[in-house]
């Protein structure tokens, strides 16, 4: 059912150039719908191949794209050049990829960690028209302590460009030792954050869980309960308040943050095949 996955350049509203991965469907073959998948913070779209495959296996297109400082896009490594401007990256690739797809076939956003945020943000502030929202472990409560807190208040104004270690341990990012070392040895991998991207998660988290509750996008969130990166009260809280027709929430309790790179994924794979299923 699939193709190899293609690398293009795609250039966003501000003259920046993005990386994109297409993983098509193979000539002649109706898409069940496309998906596009949103990464997370310090890696790249092309860590996301194996859950494309899937996706293509069950009949969907997949686009993925390496969001402003990461992966072969520009940008230094964790920078953000505007406040808004991961919103507005997401925005243009919807544009682009709405433009190539045949018109009545569904959109679904995929998005893990600062790709959930992302994603979430988005679908909550209603910037375009999408049928679908996919969150892994969305970093919807950056957790952060005291002084944390202070410098986020303080060092986006007086030095928004300023990056420093985002304080990951890669360790965590699975069970799984071959995925861990696949992480720390990936070139495109990095451990930047400046100070402008750290707000974003301060304050654009907290904001997407007080939207909860008038969530209108059919939603699936899956989320590690084990995670060490994120703070799993997020999605805690959001799948609370949000309206049970529209938000399905699955907790996988043993598991680490990457949730599709788990040693056995299979429970994350059936459950969103599941959702999908049901309605696409």
């Amino acid at each position: 059912m699939a193709s190899e996955s293609t690398l293009s350049t795609f250039t966003a509203s501000d003259g920046e150039n993005l990386a994109v991965q297409d993983w098509p469907l193979d000539p002649g073959v109706t898409p069940r719908g496309v998906v596009l998948i949103v990464h997370g913070l310090g890696e790249h779209a092309g860590r996301y191949d194996h859950v494309a495959q899937q996706l293509n296996a069950w009949g969907f297109a997949v686009r993925g794209y390496d969001q402003c400082g990461h992966g072969e896009s520009s940008g230094l490594p964790g920078s953000l050049p505007s406040d808004t401007r991961l919103l507005d990256d997401l925005a243009d690739i919807i544009d682009s990829t709405r433009a190539r797809m045949e018109p009545g076939t569904p959109l679904i956003l995929l998005g893990h960690s600062m790709g959930g945020l992302v994603t979430g943000r988005f679908v909550s502030l209603g910037l375009r028209k999408v049928e679908a929202l996919i969150m892994s472990s969305p970093a919807l409560n950056p957790g952060m302590n005291a002084f944390q807190k202070f410098l986020v208040a303080v060092l986006p104004t007086i030095a928004p460009n300023l990056r420093v270690g985002n304080g990951l341990n890669p360790t965590f990012i699975s069970h799984d030792p071959a995925v861990v070392k696949a992480y720390t040895s990936d070139p495109l991998v990095h451990d930047r954050i400046s100070a402008r991207l750290a707000r974003f998660f301060s304050t654009e988290g907290p904001a997407t869980v007080a939207a909860a509750p008038q969530w209108k996008v059919p939603t699936l969130l899956m989320y590690a309960g084990d995670d060490r990166l994120v703070n799993p009260q997020g999605s805690r809280d959001f799948a609370a308040a949000a309206p049970k027709d529209q938000v399905t929430s699955v907790c996988f309790d043993a598991l680490y943050h990457e949730i599709f790179n788990e040693k056995d994924a299979t429970p994350v794979f059936a459950a969103m095949r599941s959702w999908l299923d049901q309605r696409f």
